[in-house]
Order: C-alpha cells, then sequence, then structure tokens
C-alpha cells in the first residue's frame, strides 16, 4: 500500500512552527531582559549616601585591620588573636567590596574637599586623626594607636578590646545610615550583616573586657 504523499510536508510544517515558536519565545524573553534592565537603578552619583558609605567605611575599615594585626603582635591569647584574625579578616574582605563598587561606579575612592559623614548630614569631627585626617565615629587617634602599639599581654588586650567596642559602636552608627539613606540593595545587605555583626561583636568584647577585669 502507497503511503500518504504529504507526510513529509507535514514533517517540515511541524518543523517550521517549532522554529518559529522558539524564535519567539527567544525574542520575548530578550524583550524581558532588557525591561529588566531598564529598570535597574542607575549608577549612584559621587555625592550619593552609596558612594559616602562606601568611601568612609572602606577608611573605617582600614583602622579596624590595623588594630587587629597590631594586637596580634603583642599578645599570645588565643581568645584575643582569634577575634583579631575574625575582624581583620571579615573587614578587609567588606572593604574590598566597597572599593570594588566604587571601580563598578566610576567613582573616585577619595573625594577630596568633602569632609566624612557628609552623606549621612554629619561633617567630620575636626580632628587630625591618624587616616589623612579621616576621623569619623569611633576610630582611634594616632596616639591610641602608638599606645596599642607599644602595649603587650594583657594590657594590650583590655586597650583592643575598649578600642574596637568604639570602634564598632561607630561602625554600627555609619552602617545604620546606609540601611536607612543608600538606594543600593546589596550595600543595605550589607550595611544591615555590618550592623548585626558588629552588634554581636560588641557584647562579646564585653564579657572578655570583665574576664580580663576591665569594663566596657
Amino acid at each position: 500500500m502507497t503511503p500518504p504523499a504529504r507526510r513529509p510536508d507535514r514533517t517540515r510544517w511541524a518543523a517550521v512552527t517549532a522554529v518559529a515558536l522558539a524564535l519567539l519565545f527567544a525574542g520575548g524573553a530578550v524583550t524581558v531582559a532588557s525591561a529588566d534592565r531598564e529598570e535597574t537603578p542607575a549608577t549612584p552619583s559621587t555625592d550619593s549616601a552609596d558612594a559616602g558609605f562606601a568611601r568612609d567605611m572602606a577608611v573605617h575599615h582600614q583602622q579596624a585591620v590595623e588594630m587587629s594585626f597590631i594586637v596580634r603582635d603583642r599578645t599570645q591569647d588565643e581568645e584575643v588573636r582569634r577575634l583579631a584574625y575574625d575582624i581583620a579578616n571579615t573587614q578587609a574582605n567588606q572593604r574590598g567590596m566597597m572599593l570594588g563598587w566604587l571601580d563598578l561606579w566610576g567613582l573616585p575612592k577619595l573625594e577630596s574637599g568633602v569632609e566624612p559623614m557628609t552623606w549621612m548630614g554629619m561633617g567630620g569631627s575636626g580632628d587630625s586623626g591618624p587616616l589623612d585626617g579621616a576621623v569619623m565615629p569611633g576610630m582611634a587617634t594616632g596616639a591610641q594607636l602608638d599606645a596599642l602599639r607599644k602595649a603587650s599581654g594583657r594590657e594590650a588586650e583590655i586597650q583592643y578590646l575598649k578600642l574596637m567596642t568604639e570602634h564598632h559602636r561607630g561602625g554600627v552608627h555609619m552602617a545604620e545610615g546606609c540601611v536607612q539613606k543608600c538606594s543600593v540593595d546589596i550595600e543595605r545587605k550589607l550595611a544591615q550583616g555590618m550592623v548585626d555583626a558588629q552588634e554581636s561583636e560588641i557584647l562579646l568584647m564585653a564579657d572578655m573586657l570583665r574576664k580580663r577585669g576591665a569594663g566596657a
């Protein structure tokens, strides 16, 4: 029995229809993706809270890393050395993220003529601190850093824990400002993570100070 003559045409028609549908679907996907890109927030401006927080907290974090390395050389206490390592590692990584965002946004890492905390509606402290005058809430002074470098053992531990407690309090204040003012979702989430982690470490350091006979 002779097979139907038009079956090959039907097969070709089904294949053409499938290709057309696939192209239509792909076109729709491209349209949706384009729409998503168009809805992405504009790059933050150099005077935005997003950029200001990234710059200021990068400087703030750098001092925490510095203090943590100092105390690791000044004590053999494993509890303090472990805390210092955790703080240095965490804040160095976060600092890298914030500087990376500034690069991604095409913005300068330092803004000449703009005092720290301006993005929060605050001016600088007016103190000529240890990091190019960029003193912000909780940051140690040059004299305090020198004293930490000269201390050792239990005295170095107490100085570090007290300095870092104040440093964290200042950092929490700044991070809360970003949670309220920043427009980039991932940056707000990072700032909230800083608040949660540093408040927890403040409680830990208070307990460590009590163990050493010193108040926070």
